[in-house]
């Protein structure tokens, strides 16, 4: 093999292995990236001979670690990452103090999680077996941890007989 198609390997390897740190998640390119510098070393050595070999092997080594380090100061890897954060926050249910038999109005449709507004406080909410469109008064059925399963006032379906 020539040893252009070397270098040619071990550069791809270098590059794939380096994104795979940097961008790619996954873990596939990784493992392409080390396969080709690995094929691209043992080659090396075939052609080269160890000291040869061993000069590329160091090299590989330094030069993933001088990417690395340019990858991470330049912040190219800040392009990639997610930099919002979530104002969303768990309900509440101390707050709105809800018990089984509070009753609301939904703000949104309930399919079946949504939106309902208790003593003038949002809180999310799950609806039992059914969709509720919005502006329809609920009832609360359940309340388990901070799960809140309501149904719709006029559903007579959860009540007991009599």
């Amino acid at each position: 093999m020539n040893f252009t198609i070397v270098v040619v390997v071990l550069l791809i390897g270098l590059l794939l292995l380096t994104l795979e740190i940097v961008a790619l998640p996954g873990g596939i390119a990784g493992i392409c990236g080390g396969g080709l510098i690995v094929f691209g070393v043992w080659e090396s050595f075939l052609i080269l001979g160890s000291k040869g070999g061993t000069i590329v092997l160091l090299s590989c080594v330094a030069l993933c670690i001088v990417l690395l380090a340019i990858f991470m100061k330049t912040k190219t890897w800040k392009r990639f990452s997610l930099n919002e954060e979530s104002d969303s926050v768990v309900n509440q249910v101390d707050e709105v103090s809800l018990s089984v038999g509070a009753r609301g109005a939904t703000i949104a449709r309930l399919a079946p999680t949504g939106k309902a507004l208790f003593d003038g406080k949002q809180v999310e909410v799950h609806a039992v077996n059914k969709y509720i469109d919005p502006d329809k008064q609920i009832e609360v059925v359940a309340v388990e941890g901070y799960r809140i399963d309501v149904k719709e006032v006029s559903d007579n379906r959860f009540e007991s007989p009599e």
